[in-house]
């Protein structure tokens, strides 16, 4: 029987395959696989083809070919059966690329084969008219799907100037009909890991581990990196794609000085004096491990059980003096050390009663601090914002904008920090003072019912220089300047005062001339070791 196909007659069917495509657009558009397979198939009978395979993709954009593994498979079984295959069909050309460039660029590679490229809604052939008319639907596919694009573009720009979000919403929040809210399992427990970070007492890595404890979908050090970097969680929005900084109608989840206070800890801005040192590889057996170190030459005791696991032994790791200490005696003449340091009940008052004088003070000065750094800000915030209406206007080049935004990034950081302090405004302080007292008035008793990080904590804060065992026996050059202070609070002549540093006057009642020693402050950056030690972070 002989069939039609293109004005030429044929005696035998030749095989053509079917190329079907719809984006998730266009489920709703009489776009359906099986609407376009039934079209191309009538179409392909009434030339004279044979459907020789049916290639269906859902679901993905015309964009970009090497997003179609399907459109891809196709052109590898027609290059492989290039013999046999005489025609692509399809139901429109926008099936195959909305970009001009693409279309052609597959039409080429068809006509290379040999193999004729049909569409079965549209005229399409090899005659000049007909190649000029395919260009042409294809310039206005790709025409339709540049207008999509822009008012995809225009709707993301005006929904983020509202302060919507236009992507995934960060860690800790839900997208619930195109509003971040609050996730009620994760919100408080990121919540609280800014505010430990605010502290300035963990590393990222130290705080990737503990929100991996908290089960917190934490991937990597990275991931906090980002996220304690991210404004989104002190109200403000940020794109890549647009200079501004707007508003968002999401609820903070930190405060303006938080955040920034963060900042300038991530930037290394937070040079706190008395940082405590870390310790690794706990093991819960052998608390004092790298913490007690050997008399003789100096090294970090280890730990290790006997032979048959029946006694554990201290010893040093250089093996300089072949005496193994059973725990047993370490820990018991730790304990009567700490009893015979612990500051007696008349100066830790005294202290107490200082530290809330200086507390107060601290106070005053902070509320002064926070008005001229408010105002700072709001200066800041208007020169941004001047920037970035000159950018939009192209008065400023891209690169300009960019230098002059980090500056001003800067001395907003710098602002926010100069008016944070996390530690006043979150502890109640004659809580903290009472919680003082009862953990330092019997160092003995605290250190036996301390888990092993806070007694870890309390240790390097009293014994800052650290502690030897002298066979037997302890020895220790002297005393953290913190806990020192609480220990001289009682003696006469002590005044604790406020500021970077303090200058306390020794008595001078003996006739000779006084001298002053400077101490470390006792408030601002010292609450945050308090806070440690006393085990409230």
């Amino acid at each position: 029987m002989n069939t039609l196909q293109n004005n030429f007659i044929t005696s035998d069917p030749k095989k053509a395959v079917i190329y079907i495509r719809v984006s998730s657009e266009e489920q709703v558009e009489n776009f359906s696989l099986k609407t376009q397979e039934e079209i191309c198939r009538r179409d392909a009978k009434y030339k004279g083809y044979e459907v020789d395979q049916v290639f269906r993709e859902e679901g993905r954009s015309a964009k970009n070919i090497m997003g179609r593994p399907v459109l891809l498979g196709m052109i590898d079984y027609c290059r492989k059966n290039k013999k046999e295959v005489k025609a692509v069909y399809v139901y429109r050309l926008d099936r195959l690329s909305r970009q001009t460039a693409d279309y052609l660029a597959l039409r080429k590679r068809f006509y290379d084969m040999g193999i004729a490229l049909i569409s079965a809604s549209e005229p399409t052939g090899n005659s000049p008219t007909e190649k000029l008319l395919e260009t042409v639907l294809a310039s206005f596919a790709q025409h339709d799907n540049d207008v999509r694009s822009e008012r995809t573009k225009n709707g993301m720009r005006a929904r983020f100037l509202m302060g919507l979000v236009t992507n995934h919403v960060p860690l800790g929040y839900v997208n619930q009909g195109g509003y971040a809210t609050k996730d009620s399992k994760s919100f408080d427990l990121y919540k609280k890991a800014w505010d430990l970070m605010a502290t300035g007492s963990k590393s990222l890595k130290e705080m990737q581990v503990l929100m991996k404890k908290w089960d917190l979908p934490i991937a990597g050090a990275q991931t906090v990196h980002h996220m304690f970097r991210n404004k989104f969680y002190m109200g403000l929005l940020t794109s890549k794609s647009y200079p501004e900084e707007v508003k968002g109608q999401h609820i903070p989840m930190v405060t303006a000085e938080q955040f920034y206070k963060v900042q300038a800890i991530l930037d290394g801005r937070n040079n706190n004096p008395n940082k405590m040192p870390k310790y690794t590889r706990d093991n819960p057996d052998f608390p004092l491990r790298r913490i007690v170190a050997c008399g003789k030459c100096g090294t970090p005791f280890t730990g290790g059980w006997s032979k048959y696991h029946q006694y554990a032994y201290y010893f040093c790791r250089k093996r300089c003096v072949y005496i193994s200490v059973p725990v047993a005696d370490l820990h018991t003449d730790l304990s009567k050390l700490l009893k015979t340091v612990s500051p007696s009940e008349e100066g830790l008052k005294i202290y107490c009663n200082n530290l809330l004088k200086t507390y107060n003070q601290q106070l005053t000065k902070l509320k002064r601090k926070k008005g001229v750094a408010d105002t700072e800000i709001t200066k800041l915030q208007a020169l941004r914002q001047v920037l970035i209406e000159k950018n939009m206007a192209g008065i400023y080049s891209d690169e300009i904008f960019k230098e002059q935004n980090a500056m001003i990034e800067e001395k907003l950081i710098e602002a926010h920090a100069a008016k944070s302090d996390e530690l006043i405004d979150k502890y109640d302080i004659n809580k903290l003072l009472i919680f003082l007292e009862e953990k330092l008035s019997d160092l003995s008793a605290t250190y036996s019912t301390s888990s092993l990080s806070q007694l870890r904590s309390l240790l390097s804060t009293i014994f800052m220089s650290g502690f030897k065992w002298s066979y037997p026996g302890y020895s220790y050059q002297g005393f953290g300047p913190l806990y020192q202070a609480i220990r001289d609070a009682e003696k006469p002549g002590i005044n604790v005062g406020c500021g970077t540093w303090i200058r306390t006057m020794i008595d001078a009642s003996k006739g000779r001339r006084p001298t002053v020693r400077r101490s470390r402050n006792i408030c601002g950056g010292n609450l945050v070791i308090l806070s440690t030690l006393l085990f409230l972070v």
